[in-house]
């Protein structure tokens, strides 16, 4: 055993519930409530996401910016990328760099309804 595990990624936003119900639709899993600034989304596959609520989160700027850069962002493979598109924005995702230079890039960069980007990626 490593010293080190993977254990979660936190992501600050203004609303836990709304954030991990948003990554709930996209990835299935469940959600747990730890308290009313947390939440914890168990992902299928052994992965964990947590929402914790910040009150002052600022949207990270796309593309990057020195000024509110975009801290990190998350990859999704996907293996129907029109599918996994309808369905980002039907649970509220926003548009961010969909040019995927006609499928020669494999993915498209999409922000959540708190703003932090997320690429949708051709497995």
């Amino acid at each position: 055993m490593r010293a080190v595990e993977y254990c979660l990624v936190a992501v600050d936003c203004p609303d836990p519930v709304a954030l991990s119900g948003f990554y709930h639709g996209l990835l299935g899993g469940e959600v747990k409530k730890y308290d009313d600034d947390w939440y914890d989304l168990y992902a299928p596959g052994g992965h964990r996401i947590a929402f914790q609520r910040a009150p002052g989160h600022r949207p990270p700027q796309w593309p990057r910016a020195d000024e509110n850069s975009q801290q990190l962002h998350l990859d999704f493979h996907v293996r129907d990328m029109g599918a996994a598109e309808t369905q980002a924005l039907s649970l509220g995702a926003v548009p961010l760099d969909l040019d995927d230079q006609d499928g020669q890039r494999g993915f498209r960069v999409y922000a959540d309804p708190a703003g932090h980007p997320f690429c949708l990626c051709q497995a």
